[in-house]
């Protein structure tokens, strides 16, 4: 299993929203620019992360990005969901009619364990300690550089 580059800046987007959440809106120049991602990379991610409701835009001279909702309400799960669909690792688990050999395959139950546990582990971890993580690597990093 692989996860996509879209999915995995998502993360990374979204962290850095949270990382600045309370500071008002973040321009998405800014956080491609701390993400070394491009912004128009970024402005394709963003849309389907409004749909999710997981982020929301304000236009304007004092608009930007925020989180939808609060951070700790949001799973890297839930990021990964909006923008690659279902967290499923073979295709039989999702839909039983792609496979005539549901009843005697020795191994769905292997890979059916395994999604549970990743999206178990996904739908564990929040973006409140995602940004938590971040905040105390740049302190350490700051304390470590003086």
């Amino acid at each position: 299993m692989k996860l996509s580059t879209r999915s995995r800046y998502a993360v990374r987007l979204m962290v850095d929203l949270a990382v600045h959440d309370g500071n008002g809106p973040v321009l998405l120049k800014d956080a491609a620019a701390r993400q070394d991602v491009s912004e128009k990379y970024l402005s394709q991610i963003v849309i389907p992360l409004r749909a999710a409701g997981l982020l929301q835009s304000t236009r304007g001279p004092r608009g930007g990005y925020r989180l939808g909702k609060a951070s700790r309400d949001i799973t890297v799960a839930d990021i990964v969901e909006a923008l690659d669909g279902s967290i499923c690792l073979v295709d039989c688990l999702g839909d039983q009619r792609l496979c005539d050999r549901i009843g005697v395959c020795p191994t769905r139950e292997v890979w059916k364990l395994l999604g549970d546990r990743v999206r178990q582990t996904l739908h564990g971890v929040t973006l409140a300690e995602l940004s938590g993580r971040e905040r105390e690597k740049a302190q350490n990093d700051s304390m470590g550089h003086i």
